[in-house]
C-alpha cells in the first residue's frame, strides 16, 4: 500500500572535464492518501549541498483546498473531499538559479472507517431497532453490514451513522462493519464491533410493570441494557426471598400479633426482594389458590407463601401437590383431618370441589383457547359430577398435621404450621374411586398413592392449561386476553418444546413475551392491560418513588420489619390486605364483567364510588409522605425536585419532570394532551417541591395510570 516515489533528475556536465554527478532529489511517501489522514513526505538530496526545499501539489506551491495542501516541512493534508481526478503529484524543488526536483504520484482515497461502538435501541413505533454507530472516517456513501447483511445507513457526521435494523434484544455477538468505497471498484472495511442491543423504555417499563411490583428507573435502565430475555433469565435464577416463621426468629411483638407480622413480612418481600418476578407470580398464584388469615393461622400462611414462591418456576404438578399438602390449605378447605367415610359420615368434599372448580379444570369443558365447549343445544358441558367430587374427596382422606419434633404420628396430630401434612393410612378410604376421563383408582391403595393418582388425573386434564394460563395472564398482563393469546400460552403448558407438561418457567416466559403482551410497547392504544388492584397500586407507587423504611434507616431492623404492616392499613379500605380475602373466590372473581358491558375485567369487581374516592385519598397521602414509618422524598432537593427547578425555566423544567414521571408510571407513553395539561398547570407553581407533588398526584390518579395499559 505504501511505495517509494518516482525519481526525476535535473542538471548538466562540462565537456572535457571529469564527469560531475547530476544533483537529484528523491521524494518518499505513501502512494495512497486517505481523506482525513495527513501524510508526511520526505525529500533526500544527493550530489548537491543545497538544502532549501519548496513543496508543490500538482505544480502549485503549498497546494490548494481542492487537491490538498502541503507544508514547507512536507506534511500533506488531503482535501475535504476527493477531487474530480483523484491523482495528485507531490513535488519537492531544490535550488533557485538552476533548480532540480523530484516527485511522486499518489491517489486520494476515502478514509478507512473505524467503528468504536454500535448500539441498537428499539424504536418507539414498530418492531425494528435504531442502530447508532460511532467511530471515525464515515462518509455519506458508507455502507453498513450487520451480521453480514447490508443495512441502509443514514449519514449523520464523519463520526456517526444511523440505521434501522431487526435484531434480537440483549447483548449479542452480531458484528457491525462499515465499508467505504474507494474510487473505482476497491472498498475498505472497518474493524468489526460487537453490537449492543438496547430495548426501548416502553418495552422495559411495561415488562417490569407486568413482571414485578413496580418499575424503578434503575430497573428500567437495566432491562434496556440487557434485554427482556436476559432479564427474565436473571429473575429465574434469583434465589427466593423467604418469609421467616413469625414464631421463632422474630421478636415477641409477633407472638400475639401473628397476622400483622405475617403481612409485614409479605410487604417487605414484595417491596424490597430482588426476586421480583418470583414474588409477582406467587402473588398471582395466591389469588388463584386462595387461603386467608380470616380462618387459618398466620404462621401457616407464611409457610404457604414460601411454597408458592419456591414453586413459581417449577412444574405445575409439584405446585399442585405442595398446595394440597400445605397445612394452610388443609385447614382452609378442610382436607386436614378428613376421615374415611363410615357410620353415616362422609369424606369432606370442600377441597375436592374447589380443587376442580377453582384450581385446575373449572366447571365446564374448555377449548384450548379458554372458550367453553358447547353441546348440540349450545349449552356448556360440565367437567365433573357430584359423584366424582365425592370420589376425589375420598381420595384425599387420611391426612393430618406433621408431628412436631420426635412426637409419634397419629391421626389428628397437634397443629404444625411449618411442615407439609402427613398420611395416616388407617384414616384413609381404600375403596375404588372413579375420577375424570374414565380413570379409576383401584381399591386397596394408600393415602399417598391415591393422592398422586388424583392429582395426576387433574394435572393431565386438557382444561388445566387454558384455565390456569388465562388466570395468570389476567393477573399479570391483561384482564380480557384474546383467545389466541390464551391458546398460545396454554400450548406451552401442554408442551414446553421438550415434551414436558406444566413447565411454569416456560409458561411465564411465553406469557410475558407473547406478541399480545408486548403489543402495547409500540402501540399504546392496543386493547389490553388491567386495573391496578390496591396492593399493586401502592407497591408500584412506593417503588417508583424510591421509598425508604425510616426504622430500617435508623438501624432498628426488628421494628422496621413490623412497620411494613402499616402499608396494608392504606389498602384495607380499598378491600385488600395480604392473604385476607373474604372467601376462596379471592378478592374478585376472574369471571367478573363490568356491568352494562361485555368486558371481562376481574379487578373492577373491587371498584366502586367509595373505593375510587379512597384511592384519591391514598394518592394524596403518598405524595405528601404520609405513609407511617416510610419516607418518599419529593422535596425540592430530591432527584425529581432538582429536575423541577434545574434551569429556572418553569415550562422546560416542568416538561422534563412530567416526562420522567411518564417513564416511571406510564412506560414513557403519556398521552400528549395529558402531558400538555399537566406541564401547563405545574409551570405556574413556584415551589419545585410542590411541582413534584402536584405532578405526581395528577399522574397516579389518572385513569391512564389506574388502568395498566
Amino acid at each position: 500500500m505504501v511505495g517509494a516515489g518516482l525519481l526525476v533528475l535535473a542538471g548538466c556536465s562540462g565537456g572535457g572535464s571529469a564527469p560531475v554527478a547530476n544533483p537529484l532529489v528523491t521524494v518518499t511517501g505513501a502512494t495512497q492518501l486517505r481523506l482525513g489522514t495527513p501524510q508526511q513526505f520526505t525529500a533526500t538530496i544527493t550530489n548537491s549541498s543545497a538544502t532549501a526545499l519548496t513543496w508543490q501539489v500538482n505544480g502549485i506551491t503549498g497546494g490548494t483546498a481542492t487537491t490538498g495542501t502541503i507544508t514547507s516541512a512536507g506534511l500533506y493534508t488531503p482535501p475535504a473531499m476527493i477531487p474530480t481526478s483523484n491523482a495528485v503529484t507531490i513535488t519537492a524543488i531544490v535550488g533557485a538559479t538552476v533548480p532540480f526536483q523530484g516527485s511522486v504520484s499518489a491517489s486520494i482515497l476515502n478514509p478507512i472507517p473505524v467503528v468504536t461502538s454500535a448500539q441498537a435501541t428499539q424504536s418507539v413505533i414498530g418492531t425494528s431497532y435504531a442502530l447508532d454507530i460511532l467511530g471515525t472516517g464515515f462518509l455519506p456513501t458508507s455502507q453498513v453490514q450487520v451480521g453480514g447483511s447490508t443495512a441502509a445507513a443514514t449519514y449523520v457526521s464523519s463520526t456517526e451513522l444511523m440505521c434501522t435494523i431487526t435484531v434480537a434484544a440483549g447483548l449479542t455477538t452480531v458484528p457491525v462493519v462499515v465499508t467505504n468505497p474507494d474510487p473505482g471498484t476497491m472498498t475498505v472495511s472497518s474493524n468489526a464491533q460487537v453490537l449492543t442491543v438496547k430495548v426501548s423504555v416502553q418495552t422495559a417499563a411495561r415488562l417490569l410493570d407486568q413482571a414485578t411490583f413496580g418499575p424503578t428507573l434503575n430497573d428500567i435502565n437495566h432491562v434496556q441494557l440487557v434485554g427482556t430475555t436476559a432479564y427474565l433469565t436473571e429473575q429465574f435464577a434469583a434465589p427466593t426471598t423467604v418469609l421467616p416463621d413469625i414464631a421463632t426468629p422474630t421478636p415477641a411483638i409477633c407472638l400475639n400479633n401473628t397476622i400483622p407480622c405475617e403481612q409485614s413480612e409479605w410487604w417487605q418481600a414484595v417491596l424490597t426482594g430482588n426476586d421480583q418476578l418470583r414474588q409477582r407470580v406467587a402473588f398471582a398464584l395466591s389469588e388463584i389458590f386462595v387461603v386467608s388469615t380470616n380462618s387459618v393461622n398466620a404462621r401457616s400462611v407464611t409457610t404457604y407463601h414460601n411454597t408458592l414462591a419456591n414453586d413459581a418456576f417449577g412444574n405445575f404438578y409439584t405446585l399442585l401437590q405442595d398446595v394440597t399438602l400445605s397445612p394452610a390449605m388443609g385447614n382452609y378447605l378442610n382436607m386436614l383431618n378428613s376421615y374415611k367415610p363410615g357410620n353415616g359420615q362422609i369424606a369432606n368434599e370442600n377441597y375436592a370441589r374447589e380443587l376442580m372448580q377453582l384450581f385446575t379444570t373449572g366447571i365446564y369443558l374448555l377449548n384450548s383457547d379458554g372458550t367453553q365447549q358447547l353441546d348440540g343445544s349450545g349449552n356448556p358441558i360440565p367437567v365433573y359430577t357430584e359423584t366424582q367430587v365425592q370420589a376425589f374427596a375420598r381420595a384425599f382422606t387420611g391426612w393430618t398435621y406433621a408431628p412436631i419434633g420426635a412426637a409419634t404420628s397419629k391421626f389428628t396430630n397437634p397443629a404444625n404450621y411449618t411442615a407439609p401434612m402427613i398420611a395416616i393410612d388407617s384414616a384413609h378410604d381404600m375403596t375404588a374411586k372413579v375420577l375424570l376421563t374414565g380413570t379409576t383408582l383401584p381399591s386397596g391403595q394408600t393415602s399417598t398413592t391415591d393422592l398422586s393418582g388424583a392429582l395426576g388425573n387433574l394435572f393431565n386434564h386438557p382444561n388445566v392449561g387454558p384455565f390456569i394460563c388465562k388466570q395468570l395472564i389476567q393477573h399479570m398482563v391483561a384482564s380480557n386476553p384474546s383467545p389466541a393469546y390464551v391458546a398460545r400460552v396454554a400450548a406451552v403448558f401442554a408442551n414446553d418444546g421438550t415434551g414436558k407438561r406444566g413447565n411454569m418457567r416456560a409458561v411465564i416466559t411465553a406469557m410475558l413475551t407473547d406478541v399480545d403482551a408486548r403489543a402495547a410497547d409500540t402501540s399504546p392504544n392496543f386493547d389490553g392491560g388491567h386495573l391496578r388492584e390496591p396492593m399493586l397500586y401502592i407497591a408500584n407507587v412506593m417503588r417508583a418513588l424510591n421509598f425508604t423504611n425510616k426504622d430500617a434507616v435508623a438501624g432498628n431492623d426488628v421494628v422496621a420489619l413490623a412497620s411494613y404492616n402499616t402499608v396494608g392499613n392504606y389498602t384495607s379500605g380499598l378491600g385488600q390486605r395480604p392473604y385476607s380475602s373474604g372467601s376462596v373466590f379471592n378478592f374478585f372473581s376472574p369471571e367478573y364483567v363490568i356491568p352494562g358491558t361485555k368486558v371481562n375485567a376481574p379487578e373492577f369487581g373491587q371498584e366502586n364510588t367509595a373505593t375510587a374516592v379512597l384511592r384519591l385519598t391514598l394518592a394524596n397521602t403518598l405524595v405528601y409522605n404520609g405513609i407511617s414509618n416510610f419516607n418518599v422524598d419529593l422535596s425540592k432537593t430530591s432527584a425529581l425536585g432538582i429536575m423541577a427547578s434545574k434551569t429556572g425555566n418553569a415550562t422546560t423544567d416542568s416538561g422534563n419532570l412530567v416526562d420522567a414521571l411518564g417513564v416511571m408510571f406510564m412506560h414513557g407513553q403519556m398521552p400528549s394532551q395529558m402531558r400538555s395539561v399537566i406541564v401547563s398547570h405545574i409551570a405556574t407553581l413556584t415551589d419545585p417541591a410542590m411541582r413534584v407533588r402536584v405532578a405526581t398526584y395528577l399522574v397516579i390518579t389518572s385513569s391512564f395510570y389506574k388502568v395498566e395499559h
